[in-house]
């Protein structure tokens, strides 16, 4: 390291204000700064790796040459501050406040209802923001493409996007067809006829404050000054282990790659700080050339174009479009190959962030544009203090041959593209799990260059990543079949041969093996098909007489990628009546309550919380081994690093480490790898974080390990007995069926995924042994309950605070007790406040998430579709401790049946014990993953019966009011309803016939649709589980303020309980406020949950101003002209009590398992989906084109929260059904550990077309005969599950394949394309599984 007496000053500008940095830290990134040192906490921390987009910021900088300002944004926890010298940071703070104004993005992100937990919201600001900033006016298309790199759990993206196309211009509220009007109005005569007035504008778009781009914040002249100042000098920034060294001039830079030859070039980061944090890279030095000219830079001669390194990605496509337009088609192959890639490849951010020489000399094995570039033969440009020299893009580069490489001194100047010819051809492949901001499962570079006039090839090249620890080239094939005609024989012999050539070992990292192979030879066959038709047209042009065989009509949609649509829709809902007072809110469409702070980065998380004296920072030590004997935990060394305070572990519990089977810390042995071991206190995070990993623990495994529930049922290892229902005779009807079928149906596990991870902030008090915790949670009292066994103290002495989640979705339930009381028991020992986040990757190994299950069926039926006995098998995979899995299980049985009426039904569950990490509460509380066994055998059914399975789920549906099979007497009128106008409404049988004629005409690409039915159940069996209370105080200027046992975590329970309250009390919204929930003011409250937040703290609420209005009746009676004010100052002076505890007994409902029966649910929610997808057979991707959701609400409270809470379930659904997907070793090790390896959808995956109506039913048990909503729609995501099955099955039939097959959860690409057999799946070679270990194992 360079001795260095002192560091230069830092220099840049947040928000306008000039900072000075003396002590600048190259291991510091802008998210940590900006929240440590500004209190600006709107920027979030998500994942820390780039992928989430929670912490984007907009920075812009001054180019001395082209005299421009270029902003763009970039993900803040990969930005060294550094990197900052001379920029200008924008937060979400300095884009608009509520104390000053806030800013339009703001605004209608928020009056669009697009922000429901608010997490990822400042991050969507600053995205859409930045976009503005560059394009005033942007079209739909460039809205996507900013919003690419943001993701969100909650909302499902639809409001967001609708919330950025209103700055476009052409907008209306849903933009159908481009037609500018709203696609209601010609129906409203139709709509009068109606019984219920139907309302479609979920807000106004009058109301929004338009943009006036000369508004905005100038670019800080000092920095343009900064920027011409021609003396320059080399910026040196000393850190406590490292240096940032910045040069100005190209000969400086060489001078200091010379003197630190292993020194990596950061510029945007985007590689060197993902290893550092997540490989545990260390480097003592960076240079950073950012801003140097000679590496900025674009030339074209009549060979090419030479780009220079520096450039980003973002940059580098816009050089290319410009190229494209100007240049001839024939000389762009390669720009255009390079283009399609890079719209999906990452997201904005990383796109503004990255550079092309950063991504061309880390040579990953994963990229995208490298394999382009060597197909393209480009040629990299290098430059040392010894001098220039050229060395191709190729093969050996890419595989990081020796003498092919970059020296150590060397650095990437710039890249040389040349031209296409006119019988060249290029072109960029790939696949991903999802469309966009994912790294490709395969990708590959292709070129061909023929014989002039001829299809004999001259030169090939072909280039595939992530097949291998680098791209690979095919070299030997591609030499083979120079000479070769372009044809069918040729490409047999070709897919054989790189088969042979590029060998993807059986236990391969990644896993995906015989995929990965399957994909090598469909994207050639693609490659060879583009050719193909490049040549046909060449000839067709040239001369008649040559043609060569024309590529199979049938066969040209495989040449087209799914486009990236801009998604419209409308939502449907009941109008208000008329004759209610205009005062009253309930049923309008209200803003959730705290929107705008959301939008502004107001709003306070836990973390947010400003920093406590004495403060200390936990990280967690996890087990590494997933059944273990503790043969020893050394923590001398950690003990000895600067800042540690302490390390916590199972001996320092004064009370229970074992609450009710939830183990705190592991005592003696291990039972799943992320067990919590210890935890190290210290002062900052960094500090923490270093002595964890320098705690020493010896294991010695235990036998036997489970991982599987094959596993288990092999071990007889279960963590509860057995429940069951039956009704009927199941094995005498099983005697008089016309066919019997049995199967089993395999539905993998979820991560939760919500945006703040699991956050807790513990803090001592001096006196009594009280305890306070802040934290994000649905369930304080259990908190408090887990807490208070730890220190061994009366509950009376701890106080859980909880005002709001960044999302939860039952991963916030149970969890959040065994890490509080982890939190509390290092405070305890401290005897100072612990500040313990948990980072995204311990939070997925820990937490865990939804049960992955096994269904074993057994179904008589007869030849006409009737279902007369269904015998069902449900197994769990519960995990190592018992947590929520014994009402999961109970909840799978008891909605076992779904919307069908068998006569003879029995079902058994049980919950199988393994050592992996505790599953727990997930929306929808089984019933997703139960739901796509029993649709799976009304498909099976349909199929041998040659029925459509919606003609067999409608002979089989429920349709007069009946019993249950636990007989709970429900009417389904509702349900037919959702289903009746969902089938008419989506044009089903129509659209099915479209579907099918698209599938004559086209092989490799086929389209599907599905309807599924749902029965629902709100609620729990235990009715002491549905109580609730209220407290509420109204103040002598007439203000009112709310508190109740429910938690905000995003679904707007509290702008509900607002709505509620300023109904019963008649007051405006405005006068009423609600601040947090705690166990200091409600105390027992019940975990919100279970779609009952509304119904059962709604009434609590309603219990309470109802006592106090009848407090007030006399007085109003006397004065009825009266106002409120003066109403609530007679009451005081009349001693009139003005606080009142409202109390909800909850529902009275029971579950007998002995008997089998009982009332356990209070009603029931009914709806219908129905989606449509094409499927692409040759890679195994998919494209949703529409759903249609029908929902019964029965009177909606407030329409644009159920409707988000609709939407974002579905697309959370349809997230687990496709994308999402975790994978586990065979030793029970979590592979998934952040965005990067674990997919949940964004803005592209979405219906291009979306439709949700609210279906009006009646639902006296609750309040204001609404209905839970929150987690109904979960399981309507399976409807593109079952779609994507009827492409599948189509793709099969014209292959003569069976039509019945396994339908498994999730139906990722890979099982997509497996599933299509044809010829290419037929060529790989296969491996006996006997002879390796996989990679990753499915635990179901």
């Amino acid at each position: 390291m360079p001795s260095l007496s002192n560091s230069d000053e830092l220099i840049f500008f947040v928000n306008g204000r000039k900072v000075i940095e003396k002590n600048a830290d190259p291991e510091v990134n802008l998210l940590f700064y900006v929240r440590k040192n500004f209190r600006l906490t709107g920027t979030k921390y998500g994942c820390g790796g780039g992928g989430c987009g929670a912490c984007t910021v907009m920075v812009s900088r001054y180019n001395p040459k082209t005299k421009k300002i270029h902003h763009y944004p970039v993900t803040a926890c990969l930005v060294p501050i550094c990197s900052l010298y001379g920029a200008a940071v924008t937060t979400v703070e300095g884009v608009g406040s509520i104390k000053t104004r806030i800013h339009p993005v703001q605004e209608r992100l928020a009056k669009c209802h697009g922000t429901q937990c608010g997490f990822c919201s400042p991050g969507m600001v600053m995205s859409i923001y930045t976009l503005l900033r560059n394009h005033p006016e942007p079209t739909p298309e460039q809205i996507m493409e900013a919003l690419g790199g943001n993701l969100c759990r909650c909302t499902g993206y639809r409001p967001i996007i609708e919330s950025g196309k209103t700055f476009c211009v052409e907008s209306s509220v849903c933009q159908l067809k481009g037609s500018g009007k709203c696609c209601m109005d010609q129906d409203e005569q139709a709509l009068k006829n109606r019984q219920e007035k139907i309302c479609t504008k979920l807000y106004d778009e009058d109301e929004f404050q338009p943009l006036d781009p000369s508004q905005e914040p100038i670019f800080p002249p000092e920095l343009i000054r900064m920027a011409e100042d021609p003396n320059k000098r080399r910026l040196t920034f000393q850190g406590e282990r490292t240096t940032w060294i910045t040069p100005v001039t190209l000969d400086d830079l060489l001078e200091l790659k010379a003197n630190f030859p292993k020194a990596p070039l950061v510029m945007g980061n985007t590689t060197v700080g993902p290893a550092i944090k997540f490989k545990d890279e260390f480097h003592p030095v960076f240079i950073s050339p950012l801003g140097l000219p000679e590496l900025h830079f674009v030339t074209t001669t009549d060979d090419g174009v030479t780009i220079g390194a520096g450039y980003s990605l973002a940059q580098l496509n816009d050089a290319l479009q410009f190229i494209v337009l100007e240049q001839p088609k024939e000389k762009t192959k390669t720009f255009r190959a390079l283009l399609k890639q890079l719209r999906t490849l990452a997201g904005a951010q990383i796109r503004n962030m990255a550079t092309l020489g950063g991504h061309v000399a880390s040579q990953p094995h994963f990229s995208d544009l490298n394999p382009i570039l060597a197909a393209g033969n480009a040629t990299i440009n290098l430059i040392s203090k010894e001098g220039e020299r050229q060395i191709p893009l190729n093969g050996p580069f890419l595989e990081r041959a020796p003498e092919a490489n970059l020296k150590s001194e060397e650095i990437v100047l710039s890249i040389f593209i040349p031209y296409s010819t006119e019988w060249h051809f290029v072109s960029g492949l790939r696949l991903a799990q999802r469309q966009e901001n994912a790294f490709a499962i395969v990708n590959a570079g292709m070129s061909v260059k023929f014989e002039d006039n001829t299809n004999t090839v001259r030169e090939l090249q072909m280039f595939f990543g992530s097949v291998g620890p680098t791209v690979l080239s095919a070299s030997q094939t591609c030499r083979r079949l120079v000479g070769r005609q372009w044809d069918d024989e040729m490409l047999s012999d070709a897919c054989q041969w790189v088969l042979d050539e590029i060998h993807i070992p059986p236990a391969a990292e990644a896993g995906m093996v015989e995929y990965r192979r399957t994909l090598i030879i469909s994207l050639l066959f693609k490659f060879y098909l583009k050719v193909r038709q490049g040549l046909n047209k060449m000839v067709n042009f040239l001369w008649q007489s040559h043609r060569f065989p024309d590529i199979p009509e049938k066969f040209l949609s495989a040449l087209e990628d799914f486009p990236i649509e801009t998604p419209q829709g409308i939502q449907m809902f009941q109008c208000v009546d008329p004759h209610q007072s205009p005062q009253d809110p309930v049923g309008h469409p209200v803003m959730h309550q705290s929107a705008i702070k959301h939008a502004t980065g107001e709003a306070i998380f836990c973390d947010d919380m400003p920093r406590l004296d004495q403060e200390l920072f936990l990280a967690v030590v996890t087990s590494t081994r997933a059944h273990a004997k503790i043969i020893s935990i050394d923590t001398s060394e950690a003990l000895s690093l600067p800042g540690v305070a302490d390390v916590i572990t199972a001996e320092d519990v004064p009370g229970d480490n074992n609450h009710h089977g939830e183990i705190l810390y592991a005592q003696n042995e291990v039972i799943c790898v992320g067990q919590i071991v210890c935890t190290v206190a210290a002062d900052t995070y960094a500090h923490a974080k270093e002595a964890a990993k320098k705690v020493k623990i010896t294991y010695e495994d235990i036998e036997p390990r489970i991982i599987t529930i094959e596993q288990a049922l092999e071990h007889n290892s279960f963590l509860f007995s057995e429940k069951k229902i039956e009704q009927g005779d199941v094995e005498h009807a099983f005697k008089y069926v016309d066919q019997i079928i049995e199967g089993e149906v395999h539905v993998e596990g979820q991560e939760h995924f919500y945006m703040e991870t699991q956050t807790i902030l513990a803090i001592p008090k001096a006196e009594d042994k009280e305890m306070v915790l802040h934290l994000g949670t649905q369930f304080p009292t259990h908190v408090q309950e887990y807490v208070a066994a730890a220190l061994n103290v009366p509950r009376s002495r701890i106080a859980c605070h909880m005002k709001r989640a960044g999302g939860a979705f039952g991963g916030k339930v149970t969890k959040p007790a065994l890490l509080g009381a982890i939190s509390a028991v290092a405070a305890n020992k401290t005897g100072c406040p612990i500040r313990f986040i948990l980072e995204r990757g311990d939070d997925m190994l820990i937490t865990a998430g939804r049960h992955p299950l096994l269904g074993k069926y057994k179904i008589g039926f007869m030849n006409n579709g009737v279902i007369k006995a269904v015998d069902v098998k449900y197994y769990i995979n519960g995990g190592c401790t018992p947590d929520e899995s014994e009402m999961v299980l109970e909840f799978i049985v008891l909605k076992s049946e779904n919307a069908y009426y068998i006569p003879n039904f029995r079902c058994w569950g049980t919950v199988c014990k393994t050592n992996l990490p505790s599953n727990t509460a997930f929306r929808g509380f089984g019933f997703p993953q139960a739901m796509v066994v029993v649709e799976a055998y009304i498909n099976a059914v349909a199929s041998q019966c040659n029925l459509l399975p919606e003609e067999v789920k409608e002979i089989n549906m429920y349709k007069r009011t009946s019993k249950t099979a636990y007989k709970q007497t429900f009417n389904p009128e509702p349900l037919r309803k959702c289903w009746k106008e969902c089938l008419e409404k989506s044009s089903f049988y129509a659209r099915k016939q479209a579907a099918e004629e698209f599938n004559q005409k086209n092989y490799w690409k086929k389209r599907g649709l599905s309807v599924v039915p749902m029965k629902y159940t709100i609620g729990v069996p235990m009715a002491y589980y549905t109580q609730a209370a209220a407290l509420v105080h109204i103040y002598l200027d007439g203000s009112v303020l709310l508190i109740h046992g429910g938690c905000e975590l995003g679904q707007g329970l509290n702008t509900k309980m607002i709505q509620v309250a300023s109904r019963e009390l008649n007051i405006p919204p405005s006068y009423i406020h609600l601040s947090e929930t705690s166990t200091f003011t409600v105390p027992n409250a019940v975990f919100t949950a279970g779609s009952m937040g509304t119904d059962i703290n709604g009434k609590a609420v309603q219990n309470a101003c109802q006592i106090l209005m009848a407090r007030l009746q006399p007085i109003i009676r006397k004065k009825p002209k009266g106002k409120w004010e003066e109403w609530i100052t007679q009451a005081f002076e009349e001693s009139i009590s003005l606080s009142a505890t409202g109390y909800f007994k909850g529902f009275q409902t029971n579950m007998d398992w002995e008997k089998e029966e009982g009332d356990a649910f209070p009603y029931f929610v009914y709806g219908a989906s129905c989606s449509e997808v094409e499927i692409d057979c040759l890679t195994g991707a998919h494209k949703l084109l529409r759903t249609d959701i029908f929902m019964d609400a029965a009177f909606s409270i407030n329409p644009a929260l159920d409707i988000g809470q609709v939407e974002g379930a579905f697309i959370q659904g349809m997230g687990f059904y496709t994308i999402e997907e975790l994978k586990y070793s065979p030793e029970g090790v979590l592979h998934s550990r952040g965005p990067d390896d674990y997919k949940i959808p964004t803005v592209t995956e979405i219906p291009e077309e979306f439709y949700v109506t609210f279906v009006h039913s009646q639902n006296p048990i609750a309040i204001y005969s609404s209905k839970g909503l929150g987690e109904a729609g979960m399981f309507l995501g399976s409807s593109v599950l079952f779609a994507i099955y009827d492409a599948v099955t189509a793709a099969r039939g014209e292959r003569g394949l069976s039509k019945t097959f396994a339908i498994n959860s999730p139906a990722t690409p890979e099982v997509i394309r497996m599933t299509c057999v044809d010829q290419f799946t037929d060529m790989i070679p296969r491996d006996d599984p006997s002879t390796f270990t996989p990679w990753s194992i499915h635990v179901s």
